[in-house]
């Protein structure tokens, strides 16, 4: 989404629960060096979790404690170097896996020492891209032996008691017969204002002085991991409940490696998911076509084409300006706009079954096929509302944009963007490999998840009805795909896209 955007036109079960729970209760790695070449101090074991660890009590002023780590993702056992600076004369930190720990909802692997704080410099601007990179001196160098794959909450602590988190993934090597949760760090990045400048808005508070690319070389702006918590934290925990044999990725990751969805039995696209590289895109269509369903539980998902530096530590979009990235003089198939748009027009419907259309909207979530699979148990009959699920960007079957068939639409809910009148669809689709693919077409779908428990996320006034109706369904979409292909193992779509669009 821009400030220029409107409405657009266009096996394990149970028994991994208790192997993970036990990990991640004696889990002790290798304690991490203050400094590079400084003795590294004693080792702490883990304590008892308490069921509220992974929520930050006082953030306090911006510059009280942050950071961020060399490496958006690692292999269990795989070091990683952190950066943190602070006001403060100490701080130290706390690895939280998130997951499902018999009602809590994250575990303590590892416990830093003591370490000496320092104030970082504010970081420099390289133009002309008007990129933000901090440039600071690493503060930890930290292995990971003994780190479970998952999601991970660094929680800095400062000796004022002021916290922040930084966000990383223990990624999974091979997600053969597993679900594969991809999360989204381009996208984290893209909307981070760390330094005053983002791939929205510049120091000045304006599009036209935003950046051309961003960096990961710098922390994440507020608590440090604001897209993690409200968009993908109430998915990861409610898989890991329901014992699925999971696996972790990034985006960036899948850009790098196809070989991470080689016979995953599905891949998950986390609430916002907004900006892909055509590797990525091509990777995970490829995945599809052989056999690996597809969920978007977000909206506005694979809609920017970026561009990742060798070093994958700079993300590239110049948007509506593609055409002065120097970079395309060479690759005039490679524009750093949205996918749908000229040059290169390849629009995200092709993989997603839906095409992001607007922001913003608030509307109900009305279902459609009530007797599909995917709502069983929920209660919800045609024609049901769910208030608020719809927002705060929508996405809709259009079938002016190329999009698979059959298509069948399970909720189709009327809403009203910036005047215009149209429809929020959640849509499900199959591919002769045997693939599934399920769209929400709401950006709310995992705030859903939370509405009404007071935890990250926001209620936008979704009550304790909706949270129940989106948590069965979301069950029955992970459960169901984690059977295997849902082309043969579940109903086939019956397309009703003629009869609710008329062409």
């Amino acid at each position: 989404m821009d400030a220029v955007d409107g409405c657009a036109g266009a096996g394990h079960g149970p028994g991994r629960r208790r192997v993970l729970s036990a990990a991640v209760a004696g889990a002790v790695t290798a304690a991490a060096g203050c400094e590079a070449g400084t003795p590294s101090p004693p080792r702490r074991r883990a304590r008892p979790v308490r069921p509220d660890d992974w929520r930050i009590a006082d953030e306090g002023p911006p510059d009280a404690v942050e950071g961020y780590t060399d490496k958006a993702s690692v292999l269990p056992g795989e070091r990683f170097g952190l950066y943190v600076s602070t006001t403060a004369d100490a701080f130290h930190v706390t690895a939280l896996r998130v997951g499902w720990y018999g009602g809590r909802q994250a575990g303590r692997v590892w416990t830093s020492q003591r370490v000496a704080g320092r104030r970082q410099p504010r970081g420099r601007l390289d133009l002309p891209t008007r990129t933000v990179r901090a440039g600071w001196e690493r503060s930890l160098d930290v292995a990971t032996d003994g780190w479970p794959e998952g999601a991970y909450l660094l929680v800095l602590t400062a000796g004022s008691g002021h916290q922040r988190y930084v966000p990383l993934v223990v990624r999974s090597a091979t997600a053969a017969g597993r679900t594969l949760i991809m999360h989204a760090p381009t996208t984290w990045q893209a909307y981070n204002d760390w330094g005053g400048y983002s791939l929205y808005t510049g120091r000045d508070g304006t599009y036209g002085h935003r950046s051309y690319a961003v960096s990961f070389d710098r922390p994440y702006a507020a608590s440090g991991a604001e897209k993690f918590l409200v968009y993908e934290r109430p998915l990861v925990v409610l898989a890991e409940r329901l014992g699925l044999p999971l696996a972790y990725t990034t985006g960036t990751d899948v850009h790098r490696d196809p070989g991470v969805l080689r016979g995953a039995t599905t891949a998950v696209s986390l609430g916002h998911d907004e900006y892909w590289t055509p590797e990525q895109r091509g990777h995970v269509t490829a995945a599809r076509d052989a056999g690996t369903n597809l969920v978007f539980l977000g909206a506005n998902s694979c809609y920017r084409r970026v561009r990742l530096e060798a070093d994958a530590r700079t993300v590239v979009c110049y948007k509506t300006d593609y055409h002065l990235d120097p970079y395309l003089a060479g690759h005039p198939s490679r524009p750093t706009t949205d996918f749908r748009a000229r040059p290169a027009a390849d629009p995200e419907s092709s993989l997603t079954g839906v095409l992001y259309e607007g922001y913003p909207a608030d509307a109900p979530y009305v279902v459609e096929n009530a007797d599909h699979w995917i709502f069983a148990g929920t209660g919800a009959a045609q024609g049901d509302r769910f208030d608020h699920l719809v927002g705060v960007e929508y996405d809709r079957v259009d079938p002016g944009f190329p999009t698979p068939a059959p298509v069948e639409i399970l909720a189709h809910s009327p809403l009203v963007c910036q005047g215009r009148d149209s429809h929020s669809d959640s849509a499900y689709y199959t591919v002769p490999g045997g693939a599934g693919v399920f769209a929400t077409g709401t950006m709310r779908w995992v705030e859903g998840l939370v509405a009404g428990t007071g935890l990250d996320g926001r209620d936008h006034g979704m009550d304790e009805r909706t949270r129940l109706f989106v948590t069965r369904a979301t069950e029955n979409v992970l459960t169901g795909f984690a059977a295997g292909p849902a082309g043969t193992t579940r109903p086939a779509p019956r397309d009703n896209v003629r009869r609710l669009y008329g062409s």
